[in-house]
């Protein structure tokens, strides 16, 4: 399958990365970029075919990965138009919704997927959702880019795709943002800047790793680090007075309803 990836910016090279370490063949990828500058970098980066012009590369691909700014998708869809016959085309785009998609360019073999930034380090998280019209086969190959980065699933009601953004693609800066405040209480505390990143860190790979491989849900688990009349009780009798807990929830909600508003402000027609 040769692929053509429109934009070359950090999702696409986590992709064209993590397919290179599975073998593929860079000089079945064509990457389209603004500026000479960038494709020379992606040449010499990734061996890859960087160019300028988008009708001769989209016509060399089986699979189209549009890889823009969800600012500029309409842009490029509607310059992709009159060149898209048949390519399954992938959006990797938050907020861009296959039906209006499908409008600008006159296709419905659309799969749209959202992934996050763990990709980076191919330890992503990918869902995604295909228009009707899109083949089995067609499927299985947008799975196998988008598992190059992580792991995938699929979604039937392009709708979840909302929940799925506020969850998983935002989802990385909540744990971030949790690890900077275990940060600042471990300085608060007196540990120096190595001591608490690495407790802070090795602490939350440890507890992902735990409840990944456990066969009880992470309720249970936290249970049985809870002493009664324990630190650990303490803590968690603070957050739930500051309804910790519920603020999250809350505010993955709100993630999930500005996904669901910038569809519609993204699919008008300029």
């Amino acid at each position: 399958m040769k692929i053509t990836f429109i934009g070359g910016g950090n999702m696409a090279r986590a992709l064209i990365g993590g397919l290179i370490k599975r073998g593929y063949s860079p000089s079945k990828m064509h990457v389209v970029e603004v500026g000479k500058e960038k494709c020379a970098e992606l040449h010499n980066e990734f061996g890859v075919r960087a160019t300028m012009e988008m009708a001769t590369a989209v016509a060399h691909g089986e699979a189209v990965i549009l890889a823009v700014k969800p600012q500029q998708m309409q842009e490029v869809a509607v310059q992709l138009a009159p060149i898209i016959d048949g390519q399954l085309v992938i959006s990797i785009a938050a907020g861009i919704r296959t039906q209006d998609l499908a409008r600008w360019m006159g296709t419905q073999n659309i799969v749209r997927c959202m992934p996050n930034t763990p990709a980076l380090i191919r330890c992503g998280v990918t869902a995604l959702y295909a228009m009707p019209a899109v083949k089995p086969e067609q499927c299985q190959r947008a799975e196998s880019i988008l598992s190059a980065v992580g792991s995938t699933l699929w979604i039937e009601d392009e709708e979840m795709l909302d929940a799925v953004t506020a969850i998983s693609g935002s989802g990385p800066a909540y744990v971030f943002y949790f690890i900077e405040a275990m940060q600042q209480a471990a300085y608060e505390l007196g540990l120096d800047e190595t001591q608490a990143r690495q407790l802070v860190l090795d602490t939350f790979l440890g507890a992902s790793k735990l409840a990944d491989s456990s066969q009880e849900d992470v309720a249970t688990l936290r249970e049985r680090v809870t002493s009664k009349k324990g630190t650990t009780e303490r803590a968690l009798l603070s957050m739930e007075k500051n309804q910790v807990k519920m603020d999250i929830v809350a505010a993955i909600h709100a993630a999930a309803a500005r996904s669901r508003e910038m569809g519609d402000e993204l699919g008008k027609d300029a």
